[in-house]
């Protein structure tokens, strides 16, 4: 029996495929995902904060009004509506829907620009109602 694995291809790599929307959505997605659980400790420590007492908590708080808290937390509000859509895209993929090429291309990119505005609607409203 001849050995069927050396006239096989060689596997492609990144360097060989065109970045498209698509599949940048599909990463962003997934790097977003793995941002959402150091996120969610955010959450968690600011929660820990709060039930602990007023002075652990006026300094956690203090943390998320400096420059680089802002930063994180307009980081993990992006990340978490971006993948909120992306999500719901994938769901209406699970559906059955949304597979032609255009579609799906209009789509990616309608997803980060769609992700981009909603986390400034989101900040200016905070901000507008923290005021």
């Amino acid at each position: 029996m001849a050995n069927v694995t050396n006239n096989r291809p060689l596997s492609p790599h990144l360097q060989i495929y065109k970045l498209i929307p698509t599949m940048a959505m599909s990463i962003i997605h997934r790097i977003t995902g793995g941002a959402l659980y150091f996120g969610t400790l955010l959450v968690a420590w600011w929660l820990v904060a709060a039930s602990t007492g007023a002075g652990y908590y006026e300094w956690v708080s203090w943390f998320m009004g400096t420059i680089i808290g802002r930063l994180i937390l307009f980081g993990y509000t992006w990340a978490l509506l971006h993948h909120m859509l992306g999500g719901l895209r994938h769901f209406m993929w699970d559906l059955g829907y949304g597979f032609e090429k255009s579609f799906s291309t209009k789509l990616a990119k309608a997803n980060l620009i769609g992700s981009i505005v909603l986390t400034l609607v989101v900040w200016v409203i905070g901000y507008v109602i923290r005021f």
